[in-house]
């Protein structure tokens, strides 16, 4: 075969090849790429959702730098997300340990600790919303949480969990930490069941004990695993949503405001879908920037 019929046959190969992805690669395009390159063009323009769109440059980017309740937002998200790495972290890390051990009933409780991960968010956020009901009716506490308080002999501290601004956002961040604590016990269980052995049975022949195990052994070879579910823990907390909403009664009040519900707010309340748009992009980009700072420090972190 000379060079042109093999040219021609590797290009009959490849047209073949795209033919078979042409469809995801056509409803990609449609339902990811239009959209995000048309949020990026709307955002220079203010537009009321509905009319002419009347191009206005960088004034939403500057009167978003400004915006006070903008930044509240990012603030509450980062402190729902410093708990989810903390707490929800620590929390799945030390179960997937326990799981990882030959322990009874250890397949139970994997089943049992991935039930809250796959429950709806809506469904969460109105059980939770039940259970933190601060509302009273014929003497006694609608919520649970508050008639187990006053029924234990603990009155003082009842309490209005939600409608509180100094507990709202630790209770959503800690029943979110709850619901998404499961994906994070699931990834760092398959990367401990992947350490070889080994490595175990070594450092006990070196005289080494379980923390020190635990240091040298376990947390250099989890590394990647742990990099992956920082970052997806960073993102899907600054992203929560659904939850808020389906917990907070009263609608968008501003000690409970995340970026998502403040963009929210720009195309519902003040019709301002240009300036949402911005919104949107900024927040990306915040994301896409504490994610690649996330995996730079752990790139160093392995080298070291």
């Amino acid at each position: 075969m000379n060079s042109k019929a093999k040219a021609q046959a590797i290009f009959k190969d490849n047209l073949q090849s795209f033919f078979f992805i042409l469809p995801a690669f056509a409803i990609f395009c449609v339902f990811y790429i239009y959209p995000f390159l048309n949020m990026i063009f709307l955002s220079f323009h203010e537009w009321r959702g509905i009319g002419p769109m009347h191009f206005i440059g960088l004034q939403n980017y500057k009167e978003l730098m400004g915006d006070n309740l903008w930044w509240d937002s990012m603030v509450h998200a980062g402190y729902i997300t410093l708990i989810a790495l903390t707490f929800q972290n620590a929390l799945a890390f030390a179960l997937a340990l326990a799981c990882d051990r030959e322990i009874r009933m250890k397949r139970f409780y994997r089943v049992v600790f991935f039930i809250p991960p796959v429950l709806s968010e809506v469904v969460v956020g109105l059980v939770w919303n039940w259970i933190l009901n601060p509302e009273m009716q014929n003497g006694q506490n609608i919520g649970f949480l508050n008639h187990l308080l006053y029924t234990s002999g603990f009155p003082q501290m009842v309490h209005n969990w939600l409608g509180d601004p100094k507990t709202a956002l630790t209770v959503i961040a800690i029943v979110h930490s709850w619901k998404g604590f499961g994906w994070g016990f699931i990834m760092l269980l398959a990367g401990l069941q992947t350490i070889d052995k080994q490595f175990y049975e070594a450092a006990k022949v070196d005289g080494a004990n379980a923390w020190e195990t635990f240091t040298n052994v376990t947390i250099p070879m989890m590394l990647p695993v742990i990099t992956v579910v920082v970052i997806l823990t960073i993102l899907g907390s600054m992203q929560v949503f659904v939850l808020i909403l389906s917990m907070v009664n009263e609608g968008l009040v501003n000690h409970t405001d995340v970026p998502v519900t403040r963009i929210l707010s720009s195309m519902t309340e003040t019709n301002r879908f240009g300036y949402a748009c911005a919104e949107a992009v900024i927040f990306g980009m915040i994301l896409v920037g504490v994610s690649f700072i996330m995996k730079k420090l752990s790139d160093k972190v392995k080298q070291a």
